[in-house]
């Protein structure tokens, strides 16, 4: 039985992920480098020292800053996604612990709660400022889950895209996926995502049938 929910935030509960790749983008041009907005865009949901290896084949603290800055300015773009944090609510108010466990540093973090307006419905956060190794590393949601107090097995991920899935597979935790983030269901469930649904709206329609369900303790 699911005792957590380690639930990721962009392209999960907020619609942010194009927001990123145009805030890369930005970046890397303002650095002499470039990059695809595609090949970028494939690669949200990573940390960003772990993107910048695969892009340009090395970390880079300037660009990151200068990531973090674009993406600030797009803050007032970005809306959540529809009933987001309807659906933290009912998962909480089911019985089941709520972490937030992102690869986003804890100050923007702080932007994008504002967004969906459910802390009621929050336990726990960890974000990239809380670990050494960010996604698809393990360590974001192992942390999670230990700040939850539950074991891998009890916890189940929550994410929009397959380095979601690839770190819950490496944590040792089942991954429930969302479509909205610009993965498609087919990826999803190749890279290991124990069920796929459109949007946070669609899996509170069908959360009595999801994995979540049996965290249910009336």
């Amino acid at each position: 039985m699911p005792e957590a929910a380690l639930v990721d935030v962009d392209g999960t509960l907020v619609d942010s992920n194009y927001h990123h790749a145009i805030a890369w983008s930005r970046a890397l041009r303002a650095h002499g480098e470039r990059a695809r907005l595609a090949a970028i865009h494939r690669l949200v949901g990573m940390g960003g020292s772990n993107m910048l290896e695969q892009l340009i084949g090395r970390a880079d603290e300037s660009i990151e800053r200068d990531w973090q800055k674009n993406f600030e300015a797009l803050l007032p773009e970005i809306d959540a996604l529809d009933r987001a944090g309807d659906l933290l609510r009912t998962l909480h108010a089911r019985g089941l612990t709520v972490a937030l466990a992102t690869s986003s540093p804890k100050d923007l973090l702080e932007s994008l709660r504002e967004k969906f307006d459910a802390d009621d419905a929050i336990d726990h956060v960890v974000t990239a400022t809380d670990v050494e190794s960010s996604k698809p590393d393990p360590d974001v949601f192992t942390a999670a889950a230990e700040k939850a107090g539950v074991a891998p097995g009890a916890a189940i991920v929550l994410g929009d895209s397959v380095w979601d899935v690839e770190a819950a597979r490496r944590a040792g935790i089942a991954c429930v996926a969302l479509e909205c983030g610009g993965f498609s269901r087919a990826e999803l469930l190749d890279a290991g995502a124990v069920a796929v649904y459109e949007d946070p709206a669609a899996l509170l329609e069908a959360l009595d049938e999801s994995p979540f369900a049996a965290g249910r303790r009336e």
